[in-house]
């Protein structure tokens, strides 16, 4: 989704009612799936629209997506990681590591 399409939905749920989260990458070192600015909505109900890059670091920014909504109300600041700490040597890992801002909407 192009930031303006990202802008529109928040829009668009906002309207009806559903509380969301905004999650931007903001920064990024090593390999990763997405770069810098890439977006995505977390809905109060789990549901997500947009990408920050898939797989376990999504489910990390979905998790504190939900926590913000659902406890704090405050932004954070979130860093994942996609190195292979597990060893799971599956080749879904793109070894780098990014910091999330994730903030209400």
């Amino acid at each position: 989704m192009t930031d303006q399409e990202i802008f529109q939905k928040i829009d668009e749920l906002k309207n009806h009612g559903i509380a969301v989260c905004l999650a931007t990458i903001i920064e990024t070192s090593g390999s990763t799936p997405r770069e810098i600015g890439a977006k995505m909505i977390v809905c109060v109900d789990g549901t997500i629209y947009g990408s920050v890059g898939g797989g376990c670091g999504e489910s990390q920014v979905k998790s504190a997506a939900l926590r913000c909504l659902l406890t704090t109300q405050k932004p954070e600041i979130l860093e994942v990681s996609l190195l292979d700490e597990l060893g799971t040597k599956g080749g879904d890992v793109c070894g780098g590591k990014m910091r999330m801002f994730v903030e209400p909407a």
